[in-house]
């Protein structure tokens, strides 16, 4: 056996903990490093771990960089033009005060989907405050049924960046990650978000802070300038309706005999084309129409593109670490070693990212590095399309395990919700843990349902 290879996929995963734990380092230079020092040690001429560079990061961002711009985008149109408002308002109203909690819970689920977790949440803090007000019950019967859909919308189901990068860098098709995470999604909020919420607010009360933090969300006060909830969600579910449709086709699930019209849905589901088109109707109906000129949409969507850019070099990065592994043969090895020890590919891929968001913080740079760690391991077996999703599952599970203080999620939750340290351990850190087991728990079940 070629200890030397094994001892450099753990080189270089240490070099990555010490350069952005201890150093400080910016995650996209230390995967470059890290990268640098696995493949050196794995005896990578100088040459060919510049042509590993060039491959890797290539390779990945030529799919990722596209569909993470084009949803960020998406997003930030649909938050601008008040159509994230819009969605919470028409469910908290069809929910009524009894079913409020769940109401936040699916408002983040799917509200998370093209926006961003930080952005969401600011902009739906004041409907919880608004709702903690009118009831008097705890603030934490609202927020943690909120905070689990967006969680789990953020880390699992495309277009969001995380759940992207993992299914390109491990081979996972979009429309399948897609209805796997949507099908662990809805149970996992309810269960982690929703009932755990009401048993928290039971134990802790928490009323509106005394400073409440202004949100964009006061723009919107005037319900006649919001567009309509069915005209926001027809364009949130436009683009993943699309993929899913091409993803239909493709299993056989179902079939039309004319040649020209199954290219068509191919090209219409394929999710450059399915995020265009999301794009360009958002920017009519959630734009034009609300008033906005093309030099408004011009400078949302060029803002919008300030966090998309960091996410997209780390996930180059990544695949970059992958890359190496795969050049070097230390992948694998790895999967060999693996395989005689009775690991499970699953367990491999949920404690992977687990152990990494522990030690970092970050649960995108967690993802990526334990899907360029997987990618390899794939090689030596025969996987579904459903197994190949649960895997990108598993690993958002595995990702989202208790944020605590080096998550800047865990500073922002305690502010926003006025909580102590402790307090927010109790909620939000414990919420997450459970997130975490009980979506790798039906990611697990899934891949072996999927056999």
């Amino acid at each position: 056996m070629n200890y030397l290879l094994i001892f450099s996929v753990f080189a270089g995963i240490a070099s990555l903990l010490i350069l952005v734990l201890y150093f400080k380092f910016p995650a996209f230079i230390a995967l470059l490093i890290a990268s640098i020092i696995s493949g050196m040690l794995a005896g990578l001429s100088a040459q060919n771990m510049v042509e590993t560079i060039q491959e890797g990061m290539g390779s990945t961002l030529g799919f990722v960089a596209t569909i993470v711009g084009l949803g960020s985008m998406f997003g930030a149109i649909l938050e601008k033009s008040g159509g994230a408002d819009a969605i919470a308002r028409y469910l908290l109203n069809k929910a009524g005060q009894n079913k409020s909690p769940l109401a936040m819970g699916f408002i983040g689920l799917i509200i998370s989907i093209p926006v961003f977790f930080d952005v969401a949440f600011i902009l739906l803090i004041p409907i919880v405050y608004a709702l903690q007000k009118n009831t008097n019950k705890s603030l934490l019967l609202y927020a943690i049924p909120l905070l689990a859909g967006l969680a789990f919308g953020h880390a699992f189901i495309p277009p969001t960046p995380g759940p992207i990068a993992v299914a390109e860098i491990i081979g996972a098709e979009m429309g399948w990650v897609i209805l796997t995470s949507i099908l662990i999604g809805i149970p996992t909020v309810i269960l982690c978000g929703v009932l755990f919420g009401k048993m928290v607010a039971s134990k802790i009360h928490i009323d509106v802070p005394v400073q409440m933090v202004a949100s964009p969300v006061e723009d919107h006060n005037n319900l006649k300038y919001l567009p309509s909830f069915w005209l926001t969600i027809g364009v949130v579910f436009l683009p993943i309706g699309l993929i899913l449709l091409n993803t239909s086709f493709k299993a056989g699930l179902m079939t039309i005999k004319s040649n020209s019209v199954n290219q068509f849905i191919a090209l219409m589901g394929h999710p450059f084309s399915a995020l265009v088109i999301g794009n360009i109707v958002a920017w009519i109906f959630l734009g034009i129409k609300k008033g906005y000129s093309a030099s408004d949409l011009s400078k949302i969507s060029i803002q919008s593109m300030a966090p998309a850019g960091a996410i997209i070099l780390v996930t180059g990065a990544g695949g970059v670490f992958k890359q190496v592994l795969v050049n070097t043969g230390a992948g694998k090895l790895l999967a060999e070693l693996l395989l005689h020890a009775g690991v499970s590919i699953v367990l491999f891929a949920f404690l992977a990212a687990a152990i990494i968001r522990l030690l970092q913080g970050s649960a995108t740079v967690a993802m990526i590095t334990a899907s360029s760690l997987l990618a390899p391991l794939l090689v030596t077996g025969t996987y579904s399309p459903i197994q190949m999703a649960a895997l990108v599952s598993a690993i958002a599970a595995g990702a989202t395990i208790f944020s605590h203080v080096n998550d800047s999620g865990f500073w922002l939750v305690k502010q926003y919700l006025g909580l102590t340290e402790k307090q927010t351990f109790q909620s939000w850190s414990i919420m997450t843990l459970l997130m975490s087991f009980v979506a790798g728990l039906f990611a697990t079940l899934i891949f072996y349902i999927g056999t």
